[in-house]
């Protein structure tokens, strides 16, 4: 079988002119750089020739050439031999001159909220009175916060923190509604020093208690609620369920968004608290809008994130102001083309990375960003289109999951919105089909705009692998490793097999920026989950391949991949398959053990609304798997059933799906948007 079949094609060709327009282009002709190849060379690589690495060069260029603004100057751009920690959790002691604990732009002095509000709302910046947010909720109230208006805010809830004791290194938690008032709170949290604790809104009581009593934070933003396809979604209960499961909080500040707080005029009003809670209104509108933001060290701890739990325990990813801030800035500058009248949309919630991710590196550069409350569907499948003609939406990102959905529902929903403002298209969180792949760059980019399909994570907070728009494009290719990304593909072995064609493992080589300082929970399970495997290699966990042409595809998580009679394929290239059929609106493959070929392929699928499941169909659905990649591979079993079990972020837990099939524990389960989906499971037919 061809590897690449159906993605072998370069569909995406930017013009001359787009290609020489974009940031990249510039960045390369201000440094003598030829084409591509040599670009990534030069950043990741040695230097002219010199052994000097690529790396250090890049990291240290960049923070002048995109204005990241030093309070400080650093001594020198990083100090291998510095020992990283989590604050004040447990630590190895042992010295090390390898990556894995990498002081970054030691000496220097830094804060992300400076950079990102402070600079940009003061009386002599041209974007004091620029619009930061452009929020809209899902009855369709729409809000527009400027700069000078954010910076207020922000310092407001700056004043606030300091009132109730929280200091530098203190964590604060977040359990928000989508609303503006998210990225102030962010913000204000920057200024004082303290780490953002973001906690996805959709979770449950045990997933947020997780949280909470992980990051240990006094001090809990929360609110009353918020709307998701055209219903209230109360949050106070769960925030107060979750406080009262593990302790710790001593203040939550609840914003009304439903008018359910005290005062408010709801019919169902939120519980509450008197000596624990207090208003928005009244916690953080009483406060002065003056903060003067401190000034931190390098390597201070900006944000506690969580990753999402799909492969066990959620961890506590930690992230420093100077990190963040250069990956993120360098990101958006780059890979999404950001330009000062542009405005960026990116599907996603500040609980997850690519919350924060959106606002700091557009932020940087005093840019646009736009902010959506409720569903992708509500109150019709046009909601994304709709958004976009309104608010002139310029680049546009989402996850493929997201994407197949409304591919579903055809066409016609797309046509008749102005999508003409698109410049950029992004995407990450999953494998693509080459199908949907190609339906969003040619019903929503209008075939011009290219795909920014990314992937890297929570821990790094941003890229490993992301192409450049003056790029030429594949479908569903990441296109290949990130500026200043020293990343590889090897085998079992360790060993370098990018060039070969063969799939491995996604690995990066070297330390960057924003990398995690390490785990909150300490270094020791730090070292196990990322540099265990080989030695001083970060092991990402995901099944990669770089074909001829050298373009860079992901085959889903290494660690779900298919080992069938010593062949290995990612479960998305078996359910690429069956989605394609007109029948299946979702598929999910796992491997299960056999007694002949050490693993065999078990398949479950979503039908269509009219479809009814049946022997023939099941038999079809096999048969295609097997044409397509082998007798090997047509699912031993093929189960109908009417949901699978997703994390908030639509990630399908795969782990879940083989425990309940093998009859084994599934684990940690704190992450999942739908447990009740594993009983449907249980009684697949």
């Amino acid at each position: 079988m061809d590897e690449y079949e159906g993605i072998d094609e370069v569909v995406h060709e930017p013009s001359e002119a787009f290609a020489a327009s974009t940031n990249v282009a510039a960045f390369m002709r201000e440094y003598g750089i030829d084409d591509y190849e040599e670009l990534i060379e030069r950043t990741t690589t040695e230097v002219d020739g010199e052994p000097a690495s690529g790396v250090d060069w890049f990291w240290d260029e960049i923070t002048d050439y995109l204005d990241i603004d030093f309070y400080t100057d650093y001594e020198t751009v990083r100090d291998n031999t510095e020992r990283g920690s989590a604050g004040n959790r447990t630590q190895s002691g042992d010295d090390t001159d390898g990556p894995q604990f990498t002081d970054w732009y030691p000496g220097g002095e830094i804060n992300v909220a400076h950079n990102v509000v402070d600079r940009h709302a003061a009386v002599d910046s041209p974007n004091r009175n620029r619009v930061a947010l452009i929020w809209e909720g899902e009855p369709g109230d729409v809000r527009e916060i400027t700069f000078h208006e954010l910076c207020r805010e922000s310092d407001r809830v700056a004043n606030y923190l300091e009132s109730v004791g929280v200091e530098t290194g203190d964590t604060v938690g977040m359990y928000m509604p989508m609303v503006p008032e998210v990225v102030s709170i962010l913000y204000g949290c920057l200024k004082v020093g303290a780490i953002g604790v973001p906690i996805f809104s959709g979770f449950g009581t045990e997933a947020t208690a997780t949280r909470i009593d992980d990051a240990e934070p006094t001090v809990l933003f929360t609110g009353d609620g918020f709307y998701r396809r055209g219903s209230e979604v109360r949050l106070k209960g769960t925030a107060d369920e979750a406080i009262e499961a593990t302790g710790h909080v001593e203040h939550t500040v609840v914003y009304d968004r439903l008018g359910a707080t005290p005062g408010g005029d709801s019919d169902e009003p939120v519980p509450w608290h008197g000596d624990r809670d207090v208003a928005w209104s009244d916690a953080v509108g009483s406060q002065s809008s003056a903060y003067e933001t401190k000034r931190l060290p390098s390597d201070a701890e900006s944000m506690l994130l969580y990753s999402s739990g799909t492969t066990g325990t959620p961890k506590g990813i930690v992230h420093t102001h100077a990190g963040v801030l250069t990956q993120c800035a360098k990101e958006i500058h780059f890979g999404f083309d950001q330009k000062p009248a542009d405005r960026f949309f990116w599907v996603s919630d500040i609980g997850w990375m690519m919350g924060p991710w959106t606002l700091i590196g557009n932020h940087a550069f005093g840019g646009t960003v736009v902010m959506y409350e409720g569903a992708p569907d509500h109150p019709e499948p046009d909601r994304f289109w709709e958004l976009i003609d309104r608010h002139g939406v310029t680049q546009f990102g989402v996850s493929p999951t997201a994407i197949r959905a409304l591919r579903k529902h055809g066409d016609q929903w797309v046509d008749g919105h102005d999508l003409s403002s698109l410049r950029i298209l992004g995407s990450t969180g999953e494998p693509w089909d080459p199908e949907s792949w190609r339906w969003f760059y040619d019903a929503v980019g209008g075939g011009e705009c290219p795909i920014i399909n990314i992937s890297g994570g929570t821990e790094i907070c941003g890229c490993f692998l992301m192409p450049m728009p003056n790029q030429p494009l594949k479908p569903c290719t990441l296109g290949g490793p990130g500026l200043g990304m020293d990343v590889d593909i090897v085998n079992e072995a360790g060993e370098s097999i990018a060039e070969t064609g063969e799939r491995g493992f996604l690995v990066a080589r070297d330390s960057c920026p924003s990398m995690t300082k390490s785990l909150w929970s300490g270094d020791e399970r730090y070292l196990e989950e990322y540099w265990s495997t080989w030695p001083d290699l970060w092991d990402h966990g995901d099944f990669a391949q770089k074909d001829a042409d050298g373009f860079w595809f992901l085959h889903g998580r290494a660690d779900d991949a298919l080992n069938v009679a010593g062949r290995k394929v990612g479960p998305a290239e078996i359910e690429g398959v069956l989605i394609d059929h007109d029948a299946v609106n979702q598929a999910a493959a796992v491997g299960v053990p056999d007694d002949t070929t050490g693993t065999a392929v078990v398949a479950y699928v979503v039908l269509e609304p009219d479809v009814e499941p049946s022997d023939d169909l099941r038999e079809t659905l096999r048969a295609l798997v097997g044409e397509e990649h082998g007798k090997p591979f047509r699912p031993r079993e093929l189960l109908f059933v009417d949901a699978f079990p997703k994390t908030q972020s639509g990630k399908i837990v795969r782990r879940a799906i083989e425990s309940v099939y093998t009859g084994e524990d599934p684990g940690d389960l704190s992450s999942m948007e739908n447990p009740e989906a594993l009983d449907g499971l249980r009684n697949a037919r």
